[in-house]
């Protein structure tokens, strides 16, 4: 079975980060047996290349300066700090067309699988019917949420969805925002985590992590409007200084914001009111640690080493996610499913895909978006529960085994290419 698979982003060299969960998903099919092809926008003039074997088809779209409508950041929120960025648009879909037309005819796959069917359905659509090949569209949410700011988005993606043989999600979140624009059969399929398995097994099952003095809560992510880390920062008012730590992991437009609003909380508590008998907190008793918020650390972003010594150290993972402004929202928290491997406990905002994910009370603990004190008292529960920790972690465990697994995804993936190849 031979697959192109179409994406606005690839890893550009061999140690790029970008889409780990598509470069597994991408390894883990042709584990199973499938041809795979991927077609992708060059970067900065960047060329057809290889990715651990997989052949890499660039189409440009602008002078080389000019072509950093994708990568490293959402091309959505490109364009809304760079306008200009927007008039790359027709020239990306013509170009992409274009190339998918010369790699059909001389490939001729099986099965051509479209990414962010917005604008990819459209780059894929004139090869699909002149050379007879399925398509199929895989959304990921950010798509259906550009419907709420143009409006003439929602008739093109209407259109897509019927011309399509056959429609994935990353969600049931993703997948009801898709029946409300179609009335079409939805396949889920989620991603798996982008973790070694030798480096799985060692702490899977292991022994709960060290306290180390502190119960340590960890996120790690971008620091944008959606993963809601604003309101993780205010949860530190709720959590005692001498119990807890907030560590927070990777970077982003948000992360000078939010280091001046971590400094704002801590400065209501300065070592002078700490040390000070006059200062007194509101039961009249001298202020003490207890008193004080909890402290926030920020990282940075971490090497593959630093950032896996932060799990085997921390006592829970959060992802405080919202609604942001945009009307954006976490689409699965596949790094939910990564924390969950390493034996973590989940608290996380019951918003988007992230109840495919978290099942409050079975597999972690789903709090209302927007809300520190919710997240702080989760925090506190975890703390004081070693029994409900082990519950979760076993929730966990179970979970993954019965949705997240790569080999189970895939299998669903290539029985859905099987029927729509036999129906053609």
């Amino acid at each position: 079975m031979k697959v192109l698979v179409i994406g606005s982003v690839y890893p550009r060299f061999q140690e790029d980060a970008e889409v780990p969960w598509l470069r597994t998903s991408i390894a883990h099919l042709k584990k199973a047996g499938a041809e795979i092809q991927v077609l992708a926008p060059a970067y900065k003039g960047l060329k057809s290349h290889d990715i651990d074997g997989t052949p890499v088809n660039r189409f440009r779209y602008a002078p080389a300066a000019w072509e950093i409508l994708t990568h490293e950041e959402g091309a959505p929120s490109k364009m809304a700090s760079k306008p200009w960025l927007q008039l790359l648009a027709i020239p990306y879909i013509i170009n992409g067309f274009f190339q998918c037309l010369r790699i059909c005819r001389k490939w001729r796959p099986d099965v051509i699988h479209a990414h962010w069917p917005f604008p990819h359905a459209y780059i894929a659509l004139g090869a699909a019917k002149l050379f007879k090949i399925p398509l199929v569209l895989n959304f990921h949410g950010a798509e259906l949420l550009l419907i709420r700011k143009k409006k003439w988005v929602k008739p093109l993606l209407k259109f897509a969805i019927g011309q399509a043989q056959a429609i994935f999600a990353n969600s049931s979140f993703t997948a009801g925002k898709i029946k409300a624009l179609r009335n079409v059969n939805v396949e889920w399929s989620p991603y798996g985590t982008t973790l070694e398995i030798d480096s799985r097994k060692s702490e899977v099952g292991s022994t709960p992590h060290a306290v180390n003095g502190k119960f340590k809560i960890l996120f790690v992510g971008r620091h944008i409007e959606r993963k809601g880390i604003t309101y993780l920062i205010e949860a530190a008012k709720y959590l005692p200084r001498d119990k807890f730590e907030i560590r927070i992991v990777g970077g982003g437009d948000l992360t000078e914001q939010l280091k001046q609003q971590a400094e704002a909380v801590g400065s209501e508590f300065s070592h002078s009111e700490l040390s000070s008998s006059t200062k007194c907190n509101a039961g009249g008793d001298p202020y003490s640690l207890a008193d004080a918020p909890a402290s926030i650390i920020f990282t940075g972003k971490l090497s593959p080493e630093d950032l896996a010594n932060e799990y085997k150290t921390a006592n829970v993972f959060t992802l405080p996610a919202i609604v942001d402004s945009k009307g954006d929202t976490e689409g699965l928290g596949v790094v939910l499913i990564e924390a969950m491997e390493l034996g973590l406990p989940i608290v996380a905002s019951n918003v988007g895909g992230i109840p495919d994910v978290v099942v409050n009370g079975e597999s972690g603990i789903l709090v209302p978006e927007k809300d520190p004190v919710a997240l702080a008292d989760a925090f506190k529960r975890l703390e004081s529960d070693p029994t409900l920790v082990k519950k979760l972690l076993d929730g966990a465990r179970k979970r993954i085994e019965e949705c997240f697994t790569w080999d189970g995804i895939i299998e669903r993936q290539i029985d859905v290419y099987n029927k729509v190849i036999n129906k053609q």
